[in-house]
């Protein structure tokens, strides 16, 4: 079983920063991509951040300019750092990997259980 364990959520202020981790472990061969999603209540789940195991990474426009993903290869962790953060940006963030288990075998993903990011005066 691979399992991911987010951290880092919490309450921040407008135009405040924090930032996420998600470490997977598990019987993982490699890792392809990475990345957060995140839902709003009453919203359907969208993706905030991926990078993938080259480091290449593609953001939402909403998170452009503001939001930096990055990963630890050897630690199998990724994170998002959140900054100048807006009420908009409350939501459940949620971490995925897209991972093999052998050499060779099929790609399979999984999901975090999610962390709640609440920016609020």
């Amino acid at each position: 079983q691979v399992q991911l364990v987010e951290s880092g959520g919490g309450l921040v202020q407008p135009g405040g920063s924090l930032r996420l981790s998600c470490a997977a472990s598990g019987t993982i061969f490699t890792i392809s991509s990475m990345g957060w999603y995140r839902q709003a209540p009453g919203k359907e789940r969208e993706l905030v951040a991926a990078i993938s195991s080259a480091g290449m990474s593609n953001y939402a426009d909403s998170a452009k300019g503001r939001f930096t993903i990055s990963r630890n290869n050897a630690e199998n962790t990724v994170y998002l750092q959140m900054n100048s953060l807006k009420p908009e940006d409350t939501a459940v963030y949620y971490c995925y990997i897209n991972y093999r288990r052998r050499y060779g075998a099929t790609v399979f993903d999984t999901w975090g259980k999610g962390t709640l990011v609440t920016v609020s005066s």
